[in-house]
């Protein structure tokens, strides 16, 4: 097929996206398509709307790609693409909207609040609500942005005010939620809808106290555990949880469950992504390799489910 790969993109995981669009563009030649690269941006719509393809592949990470704005774009142009559609793109990325729908159906969740930061907002009288309603240590990020980016765990209320500033960076809304200890790991999922599979379990073990930017995408900054070192009981339990929520957020072809589970076993969900990294250390295709696929079939097994 003639698939384009959409990568790069303006948000703030750009350089993660050029990594990712590389390995998928180099897999759909190996199986045979012809792929047209496109580094996406805003300002160069035409790019797509005079797009002559089969399929695209988005390869994009964060805003402007993530978060159903290009799949809406898509759908516009009748043009179809691999992965979910707008809303739950939408919904993914907006973690304290996913956090509602998981809690209403019982995925447990951390107990948290979203403030809205303009430049209307006093910084001081936010300071000053947070602090009262958490005790540290807790969590302030961005409610929608992925790669721990502007995440600051505060374990002092001296903190806050530069932990709010460092999240509004990224988002006007910030979402703060109590600190979770534990074990972190991460749920694959793929399948048609009403037929999605988790793959192994992924327990995820930093070289840094937090599994943060650099731990993610440096050589080395973490370690994958693979199958996760927990029983069969809970393992069953958290890869349910993970196609569940996969399922209520109306996701389609594959997505990725974070999760923290902690010393009482049980396990928090953190987020859904619905574009997981695809770069060479990125965690589906550690999954989907113990699973027995290649990269290059993983690739090809998303093509074919959009298809």
């Amino acid at each position: 097929m003639k698939i384009a790969v959409l990568y790069g993109g303006i948000s703030k995981e750009r350089e993660v996206s050029l990594s990712s669009g590389k390995g998928i563009i180099q897999a759909l030649k190996k199986n045979g398509h012809e792929v047209v690269p496109i580094d996406f941006h805003p300002n160069k719509l035409e790019e797509i709307i005079h797009l002559d393809v089969d399929l695209v592949f988005i390869g994009l990470h964060g805003k402007f790609g993530e978060d159903g704005t290009i799949q809406g774009l898509l759908d516009l142009m009748n043009i179809p693409y691999v992965g979910s559609g707008v809303l739950a793109s939408a919904l993914a990325m907006d973690k304290a909207k996913a956090k509602e729908v998981f809690s209403l159906n019982k995925i447990p969740v951390a107990n948290s609040c979203v403030y809205t930061v303009n430049e209307s907002t006093k910084i001081a009288d936010v300071a000053e609500n947070i602090k009262h309603s958490f005790t540290p240590p807790f969590v302030i990020k961005p409610n929608r942005e992925g790669s721990t980016l502007g995440l600051t765990i505060v374990k002092n209320v001296e903190q806050i005010s530069d932990a709010i500033l460092n999240a509004t960076a990224s988002d006007d809304k910030i979402l703060v939620e109590d600190f979770l200890d534990g074990k972190e790991i991460t749920v694959p999922v793929i399948g048609s809808i009403g037929n999605e599979r988790a793959l192994p379990i992924i327990e995820i073990v930093p070289k840094n106290d937090l599994y943060d930017y650099e731990a993610k995408y440096t050589e080395g900054g973490s370690e994958h555990i693979i199958p996760a070192r927990i029983n069969e009981q809970l393992t069953q339990q958290i890869k349910r949880y993970a196609v569940q929520a996969h399922q209520l957020l109306g996701c389609e072809t594959y997505s990725r469950a974070d999760f923290i589970l902690t010393k009482e076993n049980i396990p928090y969900i953190l987020e859904v992504n619905t574009l997981p990294g695809m770069t060479p250390t990125s965690l589906f295709p550690d999954a989907a390799k113990v699973d027995g696929l290649t990269y290059e079939e993983m690739i090809e097994a998303f093509v074919q489910l959009s298809i």
